[in-house]
């Protein structure tokens, strides 16, 4: 049994960052259960040098140690031994340029390093494992922040919007990234009719990482609608997506935008989505939501996801205060 300190990120929002040693003993604590080959113990912050760890022990393989470079506030891994850190070579799924993340700045954003979190734990509670191709939807997606982490991994992503400047700002975003990467790639804003009437718009992407990646069929995909999420099943087939995540508007900043019009609580639009979502979900697949819980409480989430036909996932506590109108929690849930 070896003894292991993982450096947290520095994380560039003050709030996050004074949650982000707790929350990654919790994410930490998933990769274990769901994640690692070998179990791991003694879970805890310690300081090292005035600086905050997460220090744990186990025996990590090569393969756990590949697993653990995708915490989402992982700065390094490292073996303690005695007074001293050996450092231990990561090798994160990642393989396009961080700027995808952090280049989009505005108001209402949600902390990428929350969202990589987000999309973490909701893969590991499916049956494919974090390092297969997945797709990934996300039907709240706003400007994308979940879509490009998807991206980051090398999975396909797909998401809907009710808000037409979202879609027109990530659809600009996105193509200008490709081109400026110089990403060999198609790119097309298309309307969608239905019985000759438009009901929405889509955003479809094929990139490769190269010309002869491309040529071999080795490809990502992104298709973005601009329509509702309870139209949801007008877009795409059931049983498509192996990972649903999404950021469920606060009320607060947003609105939540459904059926009925705009609501402060998320589960009012919860409650009217989920049945539609968990028709996109592939048997073995996941759901992951984070939300408001001054807009509901997480009793009240299980009962919609169950009533979804769902199974949820117990997982450690993952809420965190993010200002004095939100404090935001995770819920995972399965789909049989």
């Amino acid at each position: 049994m070896s003894r292991y300190a993982l450096l947290i990120l520095p994380a560039f929002n003050r709030v996050y960052g004074e949650s982000s040693v707790r929350l990654t003993r919790s994410e930490l604590t998933v990769f274990s259960r769901y994640g690692l080959e070998g179990e791991i113990s003694g879970i805890e912050e310690t300081s090292i040098g005035g600086v905050p760890y997460v220090t744990f022990d186990g025996s990590l393989t090569p393969g756990d140690i590949a697993l653990l470079s995708n915490l989402s506030s992982v700065y390094a891994l490292f073996g303690v031994e005695g007074e001293l850190l050996r450092p231990l070579a990561m090798t994160p799924l990642d393989r396009l340029s961080s700027d995808l993340i952090t280049i989009q700045k505005y108001a209402g954003k949600t902390n990428e390093h929350f969202t990589k979190l987000l999309l973490n734990v909701t893969a590991l509670a499916g049956d494919r494992r974090l390092g297969e191709r997945l797709a990934v939807f996300d039907p709240l997606c706003g400007r994308g922040t979940t879509l490009n982490q998807a991206l980051m991994y090398g999975y396909d992503a797909y998401g809907i919007d009710i808000d037409g400047k979202d879609f027109e700002a990530y659809a600009g975003f996105l193509k200008t990234w490709l081109k400026n990467k110089r990403l060999k790639h198609t790119a097309e804003t298309v309307p969608v009719r239905r019985e000759r009437a438009l009901v929405g718009r889509r955003l479809n992407v094929t990139f490769g990482l190269s010309k002869e990646a491309v040529k071999a069929g080795d490809v990502q995909h992104v298709s973005v609608v601009n329509a509702d999420t309870l139209r949801s099943r007008d877009f795409f087939k059931p049983r498509s997506f192996d990972v649903l995540v999404t950021d469920a508007p606060y009320g607060v900043q947003h609105g939540s935008k459904g059926g009925s019009g705009l609501s402060r609580s998320p589960l009012e639009l919860i409650r009217q989505a989920a049945p539609v979502w968990a028709e996109l979900l592939r048997p073995g697949g996941a759901l992951g939501v984070a939300w408001n819980t001054y807009g509901g409480s997480r009793d009240d989430l299980a009962k919609i996801l169950a009533s979804a036909g769902l199974e949820v996932v117990d997982y450690p506590d993952f809420e965190h205060w993010v200002d004095q109108a939100i404090v935001r929690d995770v819920m995972v849930a399965r789909k049989p």
